[in-house]
C-alpha cells in the first residue's frame, strides 16, 4: 500500500454530531525504533509487546460546523481540565492527517483524555494517546463511509497514529506488533504496524512487564530530538542494520520459545538504544544511577535463580522488567525485596501483554 490508498473517495453519507470513546494501550519495544525519515517513516523496523493496563482513554465529541473552518476547531481536556500545552501537538497531528481525513475542518471537536498511569512516569503516553485519538477520528470516518471493512479501518488507524507518534502505530492491536519494512517479514510496512505474522510460542503469550519508576521527571532531551540526532550519527547505519538482523533472529526465538536468546536480543537492544544517545552529538545520558543498580541486580538474580527475568528500557531512566508468567511469583518477590528500593517513592506498575485498543 501507499499513502494514496488512505486518501478517501468523496463521502457517501453525512453525520451532524456524535461521540466516540476508545481505550488504547501503550507498548514496549523489544527491537527499538530510533531515528526517522520525513513523514514519520522509521529508519529501522521495530517490534513491541502491546501492554494491557497502561492505557489512555479518549472521548471525542464532534459537532458539524455551519461552514468549513479555516483552522482546526477543538478543545482539549486532560483528566477533566483544559490542557493548553498539549494543544500544539494535537494541531500538528491534525495538520498531518488532514489529507487523509478531509472532514476534520468541518467539525468542532471536544477531546477528553486521561491515562491509567501517572503522566511523566516514563510510560509512552504519546503511543497510547495518539493511537486512541486516531481510532476516534477513524470511527467518525467509518460513519461517513459505512462500507469500510475492519482490516482497512485498523491499517488506516495505525497509519494515522504514526503521524502523531511513531510508536503509536504499534498500539492499535496486540499482542506482538511489528512496524517498518523488513525483508524477512511478509506484509511489513513503513506506513503502519502489522500483527506479527509468524508462530509465537506459548511462553510469550502472557509475558509480564513490571515498570520500575526510577525517575518521574521530564527528560532532558525529548524523543523527537533524539531521533533527529541519528541523521549524522557515526554509528547510525550499523545500528539500523543491527535492528534488521535482530528481527530476523527473533523469528526462530519466538517460534521455539528460546528465552535465553530472547534475553540477549532484548537487553542488547535496550543498551544499544542508550549507547546511541551517549554517542550522539550533542551526547546525552537518560539512565540514572538507580537504572544501573537495577540492571546489575537483575543480572545477579537471573544467574542465581535460573529464572528468565530480563530488562528493557525506553528513552528514559525507568526499567521494564520482563518475565514469563510461569515465573511470576518468584520474580515478583525479587522485585519487592530488592528493586522497589531504587524506584522514586517506591512506585512501580504491574502490567502484562495485552490485546490492543478497544472501543468503549
Amino acid at each position: 500500500m501507499t499513502e494514496k490508498d488512505f486518501i478517501p473517495s468523496p463521502y457517501t453519507t453525512g453525520k451532524t454530531e456524535g461521540k466516540v470513546t476508545y481505550k488504547s494501550p501503550s507498548n514496549i519495544a523489544l527491537v527499538k525504533y530510533w531515528g526517522k525519515k520525513e513523514h514519520q517513516i522509521p529508519a529501522n523496523p521495530s517490534i513491541s509487546f502491546t501492554l494491557d493496563t497502561c492505557a489512555t482513554t479518549t472521548t471525542v465529541s464532534y459537532k458539524k460546523l455551519e461552514d468549513t473552518a479555516s483552522d482546526f476547531s477543538f478543545d482539549l481536556l486532560f483528566e477533566g481540565r483544559p490542557k493548553e500545552d498539549f494543544k500544539p501537538k494535537i494541531s500538528t497531528f491534525l495538520k498531518r492527517t488532514e489529507p487523509y481525513l478531509p472532514f476534520i475542518k468541518d467539525y468542532h471537536f471536544t477531546i477528553e483524555t486521561s491515562n491509567s498511569f501517572p503522566h511523566s512516569s516514563g510510560i509512552a503516553s504519546s503511543a497510547s494517546g495518539m493511537s486512541a485519538l486516531a481510532l476516534c477520528l477513524m470511527e467518525l470516518e467509518r460513519e461517513l463511509t459505512p462500507n469500510m471493512d475492519t482490516d482497512f479501518f485498523n491499517r488506516k488507524a495505525s497509519f494515522l497514529a504514526r503521524l502523531g507518534s511513531g510508536s503509536a502505530c504499534r498500539s492499535i492491536h496486540g499482542n506482538l506488533m511489528q512496524w517498518g519494512a523488513h525483508k524477512d517479514t511478509r506484509n511489513s510496512s513503513d506506513l503502519f504496524a502489522i500483527k506479527y505474522p509468524y508462530k509465537v510460542h506459548q511462553v510469550f503469550k502472557n509475558f509480564q512487564d513490571t515498570i520500575l519508576l526510577v525517575d518521574k521527571g521530564s527528560k532532558q532531551v525529548s524523543s523527537s530530538l533524539g531521533h533527529n540526532l541519528m541523521h549524522d550519527h557515526p554509528f547510525a547505519e550499523k545500528r539500523f542494520d543491527q535492528a534488521h538482523k535482530n528481527l530476523t533472529k527473533l523469528k526462530k526465538v519466538f517460534e521455539e520459545g528460546d528465552l535465553s536468546e530472547f534475553i540477549k536480543i532484548v537487553e542488547g537492544e535496550a543498551l544499544t538504544l542508550h549507547a546511541m544517545m551517549m554517542t550522539s552529538m550533542p551526547y546525552f545520558i537518560l539512565m540514572k544511577p538507580n537504572t544501573l543498580e537495577i540492571i546489575n541486580k537483575i543480572w545477579a538474580f537471573r544467574a542465581s535463580s535460573k529464572t528468565h527475568v530480563c530488562f528493557t528500557l525506553d528513552a528514559g531512566a525507568n526499567v521494564h522488567v520482563l518475565y514469563p508468567e510461569r515465573e511470576k511469583e518468584k520474580v515478583y518477590q525479587f522485585i519487592n525485596n530488592e528493586l522497589v528500593a531504587y524506584c522514586e517513592n517506591g512506585q512501580y506498575i504491574c502490567d502484562q501483554i495485552g490485546n490492543g485498543a478497544e472501543k468503549l
